[in-house]
């Protein structure tokens, strides 16, 4: 049997939308299944909550349950008021009529009672209490992707604040804080909104649809030339380095930066050339270079 939604959530009968709806907040994040992989309590409890905001997050449920229309599961609860033993709502009657039932008549005192204390004891349900206070607030949340992802599209599956997982498409060149909307997919069906962050890559940077990358060359593949392996978001990519290429000289890879989008071509990305010498210095290079420098000297800062 549900619990008592105002008891799970923590919050007082009278408490308004806004309070129920950060209470829900705040006990979700505490309970929520990410934090506690594994977990049958958490996830238990986590559902718990969300039976509980399902029926007084929804301000016509809640009206509905304040009356005794439908339990705390949200089932329909079958009602005579006119019946002794009926259970008017939530927090519940007994016994039939104050007075000795209806027999004495709606308008009478004896016996009976008025039509004003009729709607008094059943909480508004000739009043029609419980009232919508606005539209419900889209559920915000971030999601972290990897630098590739963002740049060549991917699919995320994530579970909302709500319980609900679903998969997220990450379009391809998404930028940085950038918000996806997912449409009726938040609390109460309002919209939840999906804030991107890209991870930082310690070997790519990105310049609009164009990625930037700075690959380490040996001495001998810088003179003599040779074909080298580049990474690239895509994969890896073979390209030839010129003979006698230097520290700085950059090489173009046509379509290997972030994929196409229905508005956007694909980007390129750039090899910018970088000569290492060994970490150990060489006594044989160290020679010869002594010798070279003495019969070919010259200024690279002129």
């Amino acid at each position: 049997m549900a619990k008592d939604p105002y008891i799970v959530l923590g919050v007082k009968r009278d408490a308004s939308d806004a309070e129920i709806q950060k209470a829900f907040r705040r006990a979700a994040k505490k309970s929520h299944p990410d934090l506690f992989p594994g977990d049958k309590k958490a996830e238990d409890r986590f559902k718990e909550l969300n039976a509980a905001n399902d029926i007084i997050g929804d301000p016509a449920k809640r009206a509905r349950f304040d009356r005794g229309e439908i339990d705390a599961g949200g089932a329909e609860v079958r009602q005579n008021p006119f019946a002794r033993g009926t259970r008017g709502g939530p927090g519940g009657f007994s016994g039939g009529f104050p007075g000795g039932g209806p027999q004495g008549g709606f308008g009478q005192q004896a016996g009976g009672f008025a039509f004003e204390d009729l709607s008094d004891l059943f909480g508004g349900m000739f009043r029609g209490g419980g009232g919508h206070q606005g539209p419900p607030e889209d559920t915000r949340f971030k999601l972290e992707v990897d630098f590739a992802d963002a740049a060549t599209g991917a699919t995320r599956r994530v579970t909302l604040p709500g319980g609900k997982s679903l998969d997220i498409a990450i379009p391809a060149g998404i930028n940085d804080g950038q918000t996806i909307r997912l449409k009726g997919q938040g609390n109460q069906g309002a919209d939840a909104l999906v804030e991107v962050k890209i991870k930082p890559d310690p070997m790519y940077r990105r310049e609009g649809r164009d990625i930037h990358i700075e690959l380490p060359v040996s001495l001998g593949e810088a003179v003599l030339g040779g074909k080298v392996e580049v990474p690239t978001v895509h994969g890896p990519v073979t390209i030839t380095v010129p003979h006698g290429a230097n520290t700085g000289s950059k090489l173009r890879l046509k379509g290997k930066g972030v994929a196409a989008s229905k508005k956007d071509p694909a980007g390129d990305q750039y090899v910018t050339l970088k000569v290492v010498l060994p970490k150990v210095p060489d006594p044989e290079l160290e020679e010869f270079v002594k010798t070279w420098a003495a019969k070919k000297p010259y200024n690279p800062r002129g």
